[in-house]
This record gives C-alpha cells, sequence and structure tokens, in this order.
C-alpha cells in the first residue's frame, strides 16, 4: 500500500515539476530563435534599403538574395511549434543569411549572450 502511494505522489509531483521545466526550457528555446531571426529580418530590411540606391549588376543579385531571406523569414512559421520542419526551415535561413553576408563582404558569427551586448563594426 505504501509503495502505491509513494509512487503516485512521485508520479504527480515529477509531472508537475517536468512540465514546468519544459516550459522554461520552451520559452528560453523560442526566445532565442525569435531574437536570432529578428536579427536576420533586420539585418536584411536595412541592406535592401541601403542597396536600392545603386542600380549596377552586383547589387540587383545581392538584392534579389535579400529578397530571398526575406521572404524564407516570413514565410517561418512562428506560432505552430508542432511544425515537423521547423527545425530545417531554420538551417535554410542561416544558410541563406550567410550566403547574403558572402555576397556583402560582411562577417556572418550572430552570438546571443547574457554578458553585454553591443555591437561591433
Amino acid at each position: 500500500r505504501f509503495h502505491g502511494e509513494g509512487y503516485q505522489e512521485g508520479y504527480a509531483e515529477g509531472s508537475h515539476a517536468g512540465m514546468a521545466e519544459g516550459r522554461r526550457h520552451g520559452a528560453l528555446h523560442g526566445a532565442r530563435m525569435g531574437s536570432e531571426i529578428g536579427s536576420y529580418l533586420g539585418f536584411a530590411l536595412t541592406w535592401h534599403c541601403l542597396l536600392q540606391k545603386c542600380t549596377d549588376e552586383k547589387n540587383s543579385k545581392r538584392i534579389r538574395a535579400l529578397d530571398s531571406l526575406i521572404g524564407m523569414i516570413q514565410k517561418f512559421p512562428y506560432e505552430d511549434p508542432t511544425y515537423d520542419k521547423l527545425q530545417e526551415d531554420l538551417e535554410k535561413i542561416r544558410g541563406k543569411f550567410k550566403q547574403v553576408c558572402s555576397m556583402l563582404n560582411i562577417q556572418s558569427d550572430f552570438r546571443i549572450g547574457t554578458e553585454r551586448s553591443s555591437l561591433t563594426f
């Protein structure tokens, strides 16, 4: 009897603790992903505006790549955590971002840190 009661109490406590831990982990992971994708979108929109003034062939290729990156980000399923290709689409966005950075001759190191936040150029 005591074994059964202890098991039930332990199971209930473990389920409650697991849900809380899972919620915290999901919120943290989602915030990191949102921050990463948001920075990619801000980067792409800024460079798109900067490059629209120049109309040579090199810049038109850059603009097309930026348009592609912006489109990928806008189609990303933010509100569907059960989307089965979430990681695959995120990797495609990261790859496109690196391609755009290469075309713009910019380093593509994105870091999220808790130390200090600063922009360096």
